[in-house]
């Protein structure tokens, strides 16, 4: 099979057509959509400006996620540049500069609590505008509270709105009203759009004098893109596609520390894998086991040495995460009952923060076979296969929960003082009713394509970075060899925690975190074996392609 050959049969397994092919492989700039295609996104921008130039204070109202932390700092950066007086006209720059907010996850939970809108306005009580990123949208009585004393309310979210919108001056959100090529922004890169909009409209008016400043939001969109698992495609294929390529020149100077400490080494090329597991999850962990305030001040950060020190901090911060991820997933598996439909499993000494990983681990460990709901002091995170949407399962449930919220594939909630058992049971009634019985199907291992081994060449794994940024709604491609045979198997790593294997044709394959399977190959001699692998080109040592194992049959 040839290159040309492999890759148009991927194009279409993913639906792009020879049509669509050439925009598809070369994603551009050029191809942004107009801010003003956001439905909402005028008026959003109007409300804000005219707060600057009433030298309103403006909150920002952000999230503690990556994508929220994002987001926020995108429209604070905004925002600062155009009160900025050496860049702003004399009639805005001395504009109160904008303040970023961010609730705390264990006391105050997710967006606008009535807890976390008390402390903005005891923190903040000279406020005028609140403008919120990444939530908002289902916020209905928090607005009408806001605008009830006084002041103005901008919303902007990427979340699905509830049966009635909040009252605010302005409401942008695709799930409410977009074209279909914006129905998938995630909250920064809505934030994105509206600070674009907010410098051209300023321009505009004569307002802001100042450089372009979208190329640092750029970045920090993209990243947000990636973490927050929206589809790669069109627009947001773009988005991480340039904020990957122009990393190194347009990110912030916090991102580009906490990545030179991630990383341990340079790169001359990025991927989404160094969004998505590098940079994101470290970003994620500040807030999860401490405050999200840590990653947006190192995002914000402008003296090099202050952004080191709290990339130090936001790393070590992942370290943290990760023991007491590991502690709690040991636990979980521990108390799973075995062909339950659903698991519901209670950690009362775990982290609040960290339950949704641990479910997703635990999915994971599963085969992604049924749904995992995690509690850590009454307040629980769930991961859900795709033949079960754990959202409908909460509605179902609803009378044993306190509160519930998410989409199909994830979800947090809280049980009812002494009610897990009965929500347990409930839980997997539903689940049961869902299969109709059945056992839950069971993901396989199945490639997209079968190769033989002379096509896996050098040439092909530099024709697959086309395809890239790889990422939901775009997978990194998987392929597979039928009846290989070993000729060496061999542990790889720290206390041989990895698997490598050589093949015919000089081909050789790795296979991380499973080198518990070495000695079983060895057992099984020259037997053939039917593989499942992505193809990378490795820069270690000479340049060479190289197997990523994904299963070995």
């Amino acid at each position: 099979m040839t290159i040309d050959e492999i890759i148009t049969s991927l194009l279409e397994r993913r639906g792009v057509t020879a049509a669509e092919a050439v925009n598809f492989l070369n994603p551009s700039l050029a191809d942004l959509a107009n801010p003003s295609e956001l439905p909402g996104v005028d008026t959003a921008a109007d409300v804000i400006l005219d707060a600057i130039v009433a030298r309103r204070q403006i909150v920002v109202f952000g999230d503690y996620d990556c994508d929220g932390v994002s987001a926020t700092a995108i429209l604070v950066k905004a925002l600062t540049a155009l009160t900025y007086r050496g860049a702003s006209s004399p009639a805005v720059g001395n504009s109160p500069a904008p303040i970023p907010f961010l609730p705390e996850r264990l006391s105050e939970g997710y967006g606008m609590s009535d807890a976390a809108v008390a402390r903005l306005l005891a923190e903040h009580p000279d406020v005028g505008l609140v403008v919120t990123v990444d939530n908002g949208i289902n916020s209905v009585k928090q607005v009408a509270d806001l605008k009830a004393k006084g002041l103005k309310v901008v919303i902007t979210d990427h979340h699905l709105p509830g049966e009635e919108l909040p009252p605010a001056d302005a409401v942008v959100d695709p799930k409410v009203a977009a074209p279909a090529h914006l129905a998938d922004l995630c909250g920064a890169g809505v934030a994105f759009l509206l600070a674009q909009r907010l410098v051209s409209e300023a321009k505009r008016r004569g307002i802001y004098t100042g450089p372009n400043v979208g190329g640092p939001l750029l970045v920090l969109a993209g990243l947000a893109t990636v973490t927050d698992i929206m589809p790669l495609l069109g627009q947001n294929r773009i988005l991480v596609s340039e904020a990957l390529k122009r990393f190194t020149t347009w990110a912030p100077m916090g991102l580009k520390e906490l990545y030179a400490r991630a990383a341990r080494s340079g790169t001359d090329r990025l991927t989404s894998k160094d969004f998505g597991f590098m940079l994101g999850p470290r970003i994620n962990a500040a807030g999860r086991l401490a405050s999200g305030m840590a990653a947006l001040e190192l995002i914000l950060a402008e003296d090099r040495e202050i952004a080191r020190e709290l990339a130090r901090i936001v790393d070590q911060h992942n370290v943290d995460r990760k023991t007491v991820e590991q502690n709690m997933t040991d636990e979980a598996m521990s108390k799973v009952v075995e062909g339950a439909p659903a698991q519901v499993i209670d950690l009362p000494e775990g982290h609040p923060g960290v339950a949704g990983i641990v479910a997703a681990r635990v999915l994971e460990r599963l085969g992604g076979t049924v749904p995992v709901c995690v509690l850590a002091g009454g307040h629980g995170s769930a991961r859900s296969p795709a033949h079960i949407n754990i959202r409908d399962a909460f509605v179902a449930c609803a009378e044993h929960l306190t509160t519930y919220g998410g989409h199909a594939a994830a979800g947090g909630f809280g049980v009812k003082e002494g009610a897990v058992d009965a929500f347990r049971a409930a839980l997997c009634a539903y689940c049961q009713q869902c299969v109709g019985g059945e056992t839950p199907p069971i993901s396989d291992n199945e490639p997209e394509l079968w190769l033989e081994p002379r096509d896996i060449t050098l040439d092909l794994a530099e024709e697959l970075v086309r395809l890239e940024p790889f990422g939901e709604g775009n997978p990194e491609p998987i392929f597979g060899l039928k009846g290989m045979r070993f000729t060496d198997v061999r542990p790889l790593g720290a206390e041989g925690r990895h698997l490598s294997v050589q093949l015919p044709n000089r081909l050789r394959a790795v296979w991380w975190g499973r080198g518990d399977l070495v000695e079983a190959l060895r057992a099984a001699g020259g037997a053939p074996h039917d593989m499942t692998f992505a193809l990378i080109a490795s820069d270690y040592g000479e340049r060479h392609v190289e197997l990523r194992l994904e299963s070995i049959d």
